[in-house]
């Protein structure tokens, strides 16, 4: 028989965490692309001033997935959301129904919480989009992601 659990990531878990986090990157085509380390987990998702917060989802007792998400807010509702940074699911551990679990346990975190959406980003080409449309997410056609970093930040930054 199957068994899946769904719990809050603790200080011990940063090594697993970041071997799925560097799973998911490959999976999004980016292998080399992860330049975190336990230490920056251990850092801003358990330290004094927590950045994130982070969910794995163990099957038959083997860490299979995880979310890591954080609060988001609404000036037009005047509340917090819930932003959803990364879901991932081991290739190994798919066709368990772990991904709409985790997305669930976020959803009832959210709303435990009193945060009135839950929000994510999917790359154009992933195949999950179709999972979050099944789920009843909406696509935001008409808003587009832009994102300022490395040089171009310093760089404005200087100007302020």
């Amino acid at each position: 028989m199957t068994s899946i659990e769904i719990r809050d990531a603790t200080p011990e878990d940063c090594g697993t965490l970041l071997q799925l986090v560097r799973e998911l990157a490959a999976y999004e085509r980016a292998p080399d692309a992860v330049v975190a380390t336990e230490a920056d987990l251990r850092r801003d998702g358990f330290g004094s001033e927590r950045r994130f917060e982070a969910r794995l989802a163990i099957l038959d007792g083997r860490a299979a997935g995880f979310t890591l998400f954080f609060p988001n807010y609404s000036t037009w509702e005047g509340r917090a959301g819930l932003y959803l940074e990364d879901l991932f699911v081991a290739e190994w551990a798919r066709g368990h129904g772990l991904g709409r679990r985790l997305i669930a346990d976020l959803a009832a975190i959210a709303l435990a919480r009193g945060w009135r959406r839950l929000e994510l980003s999917v790359l154009d080409w992933n195949p999950a989009r179709g999972f979050y449309k099944a789920l009843g997410f909406e696509h935001k056609q008409e808003w587009l992601g832009y994102r300022l970093t490395g040089a171009a930040l310093e760089t404005l930054a200087r100007e302020g």
